[in-house]
């Protein structure tokens, strides 16, 4: 949606730079999947560093000469620490913000020691591995992934990465809901795209979408008749292209699915109205497909 909302070119105009940002912006989700991943990791060892530092203060009080590690010993954090195959893609896509980024590193461990689930957590000194992976899971959801100034850095950060925050943080937090003490090698690294398909869908439609959009724009115009083309906004056209998009050349894809993910996109991105809008046009659009038995859907996009 985005891509398409930002291209400027017509059927015939060469769209190979704007496919190369799709796609990079795609392959960047991943690298923010990383970088959140890695932010436990830094929290980690900021407490690690802390709990050191306050043991080797000269008036050290007794609780600080004999701290309580719970935290830092938590078998989550752990096992994200000792992950080789998560440190490998770290380095290996670089990774490295926090280091020079160390100050908010600070201020999610901050956040973390004054909030009621650490007070909550630490009130005992050992823990089974369920409370550490519940603890971590509600540190990740109730502080992490709302924190203002976090989502101002990775707005900053990179164009496409504070669309991607939502789906990114989902992911983690069921990926850490069912963490094991033993997973898969690549369990905090699993695939961007789960086959090449997946990966070409992306790919396909955005060139069908751009290749077809003068036809799906009259599709739109006769729905619309008593609409001035100019009252429609800019981003309820890219949608309604996609949607019509997936109805003609993708016949996997189930009508409802289609109709409740751009419903779904229009109430995000759009007007207060456009997913009213939307749902309306997709609507008569489906009934005329299916009424001239153009509705070419096969096995699951029968559903």
């Amino acid at each position: 949606m985005q891509t398409l909302y930002a291209f400027k070119g017509g059927e015939s105009d060469d769209f190979k730079k704007d496919e190369r940002f799709l796609l990079q912006s795609l392959d960047h989700m991943y690298d923010l999947h990383l970088l959140m991943l890695s932010l436990l990791i830094e929290v980690q060892k900021r407490a690690e560093d802390y709990q050191d530092k306050s043991q080797r203060k000269i008036l050290a009080t007794k609780e600080e000469k004999n701290p309580n590690r719970k935290f830092i010993n938590n078998e989550v954090l752990q096992l994200l620490k000792e992950d080789r195959a998560l440190q490998i893609e770290i380095e290996k896509r670089k990774i490295d913000y926090w280091y020079l980024d160390f100050e908010y590193v600070d201020i999610i461990f901050k956040s973390i020691l004054e909030s009621p689930l650490y007070k909550e957590y630490m009130a005992t000194s050992v823990s089974d591995f369920k409370e550490d992976k519940n603890f971590i899971a509600d540190v990740f959801s109730e502080i992490v992934a709302p924190n203002d100034k976090l989502y101002d850095y990775i707005e900053d950060k990179r164009l496409t990465w504070l669309d991607d925050l939502p789906v990114v943080n989902t992911g983690i937090l069921k990926m850490l809901n069912k963490v094991k003490k033993e997973n898969s090698s690549n369990y905090f690294t699993p695939k961007l795209f789960k086959d090449t398909e997946d990966k070409e869908f992306a790919r396909t439609l955005f060139k069908k979408s751009i290749l077809n959009k003068s036809k799906f724009n009259q599709e739109v115009a006769a729905k619309t008749k008593n609409w001035d083309a100019d009252r429609i906004a800019s981003l309820d056209a890219v949608l309604l292209q996609m949607a019509i998009c997936e109805f003609q050349k993708f016949p996997s894809i189930p009508v409802k699915v289609t109709i409740n993910e751009y419903i779904d996109i229009a109430k995000e991105y759009s007007t207060p109205k456009s997913s009213f809008f939307i749902n309306g046009i997709l609507d008569k659009i489906v009934k005329e497909y299916t009424e001239n038995g153009d509705l070419n859907k096969i096995g699951r996009g029968l559903m």
